[in-house]
């Protein structure tokens, strides 16, 4: 069985991916890392680079991609918004995969991301801690109706990395 992770940028799909690869003894594919490395270039590159068009187009190629080599076994760690374009969710929903939402609150992401804009090309240019909020809270309410078709949400406020973890295992089993 595989299990995707899904969920805002910030809310922790890498992190938990890799712990929860390592307890379940499953491979792990940060999918914002494979894309990377098809490409020869981080996704802040592509963004600059080719585009966000250009950059979604990819996205989805390589999720059929993935989905066609048919990994069992493995924990995939979505891009933030690689359930909402075209046919991604549907292609993710038609492996029988288990698909877990990160639910993470605007102000948990705001506090986590405002730190890391930089880094992330959707975020880059907000200036202020409130114009962050403000954008994460309107690109959550456009991309709740793609992540509240995970299998399972799970609320990931207060909690570490390790609890995250043990609530999905508490899932699975």
């Amino acid at each position: 069985m595989n299990i995707f992770l899904m969920g805002y940028m910030g809310s922790g799909k890498s992190n938990v991916g890799r712990e929860l690869a390592l307890i379940l003894g499953y491979n792990l594919v940060d999918f914002d890392t494979y894309i990377e490395s098809n490409e020869g270039r981080t996704i802040s590159e592509i963004f600059e680079v080719k585009g966000e068009i250009y950059f979604r187009k990819k996205e989805s190629e390589y999720l059929k991609q993935l989905i066609a080599s048919k990994t069992e076994n493995t924990v995939i760690a979505l891009g933030g918004g690689t359930p909402c374009y075209g046919t991604n969710l549907e292609q993710i929903k038609n492996t029988g995969s288990l698909i877990l939402y990160l639910n993470t609150s605007v102000q948990e992401l705001t506090a986590r991301l405002w730190t890391e804009r930089s880094k992330r090309p959707l975020i880059q240019g907000q200036e202020s801690k409130e114009n962050l909020e403000v954008f994460i809270r309107k690109h959550l309410f456009e991309r709740a109706f793609y992540y509240n078709q995970g299998t399972h949400s799970i609320k990931t406020e207060d909690k570490a990395t390790t609890e995250i973890v043990q609530e999905i295992i508490t899932l699975l089993f």
